[in-house]
């Protein structure tokens, strides 16, 4: 296991008028009672509803704003820690298509779109999860060559919503000076970006807790960047005979590694783009938080 001494810092975002605050999902600000809401997802199986789980304490919970939490009555997403509001409608993937790609944050889209931005370890599966929730082959380049993605991607989705796929960091093949671009102009868009709802920090749950991942996390944390912590890869098995340990083991070791960081939880969510596991799941979360941002 690897072990980071970072310094600590409190997440107590402030909301504004384009940014989403933890704080904002720590205290309700009026009652809401929590009905799953009728999906539009369109998909072979039903989005998977979790009772109340006994083995999450209420402060290991995400609770999005303007959401109360009744042990009798809540509702979280299946292999995460989110609650499920109000506001999670309208999640259906109907339309998605290739914008542009950026290499500064003043040349992406001006319309002001909500915008999610996936963001990883280099071949941690960004593009194949982006194909996976649009549910399509090739709308995002995929390679075994670590560092496709050079540019700042925009997909945009229902004509009312973005994904953007960033470029991978950590692969250290790329030349220096080719990662130092990457590293400004994607730290650029993540601190300039107005319309940016929230960043999707994708983490291979297939293996131990890396050093950058963790030391990612907590940048966007001292940074006061919303983000998502989606573990991809969760239906890999390590044989343990070999050392290796279950998605499941390497997702709560993550977790314990930041939580001595964050006075109020990331949500997260496990995921695999082989079976389709979360997808229905991010794209509720999605909703709820686009829905929220829009709202106010």
């Amino acid at each position: 296991m690897v072990l980071l001494h970072l310094s600590r810092f409190p997440l107590n975002f402030v909301t504004s008028s384009h940014s989403l605050s933890f704080r904002a999902y720590s205290t309700p600000s009026r009652n809401t009672l929590l009905h799953a809401p009728k999906s539009t997802l369109t998909t072979s199986e039903p989005v998977t509803i979790s009772p109340f789980p006994t083995e999450l304490s209420l402060e290991k919970l995400f609770i999005p704003p303007e959401t109360t939490v009744l042990p009798d009555s809540a509702r979280i997403l299946n292999g995460s820690n989110i609650v499920l509001s109000n506001y999670a409608g309208d999640a259906q993937v109907s339309q998605a298509e290739f914008v542009k790609s950026s290499v500064r944050t003043e040349d992406c889209p001006s319309d002001g779109l909500p915008e999610f931005a996936l963001v990883g370890r280099s071949n941690v599966g960004k593009s194949s999860l982006l194909n996976s929730l649009v549910r399509r082959k090739k709308l995002a380049l995929t390679s075994k060559k670590p560092g496709k993605t050079q540019c700042i991607n925009h997909f945009r989705i229902n004509n009312s919503w973005y994904l953007v796929d960033l470029p991978g960091y950590g692969y250290a093949s790329a030349p220096q000076e080719l990662r130092m671009d990457w590293e400004k102009f994607t730290k650029d868009y993540f601190l300039n970006r107005s319309s940016l709802v929230s960043v999707f920090l994708l983490i291979d749950a297939s293996i131990p807790a890396k050093k950058i991942d963790l030391e990612y996390a907590s940048w966007l944390g001292q940074n006061q960047i919303p983000m998502t912590l989606i573990f991809t890869k969760c239906d890999k098995r390590k044989k343990k005979k070999n050392g290796g340990k279950r998605p499941e083991e390497n997702v709560n070791d993550f977790q314990d590694l930041i939580r001595g960081f964050f006075e109020t939880v990331p949500p997260w969510i496990m995921t695999s783009s082989v079976t389709n596991q979360g997808r229905d799941e991010i794209l509720l979360h999605m909703a709820q938080l686009r829905n929220y941002w829009l709202k106010h």
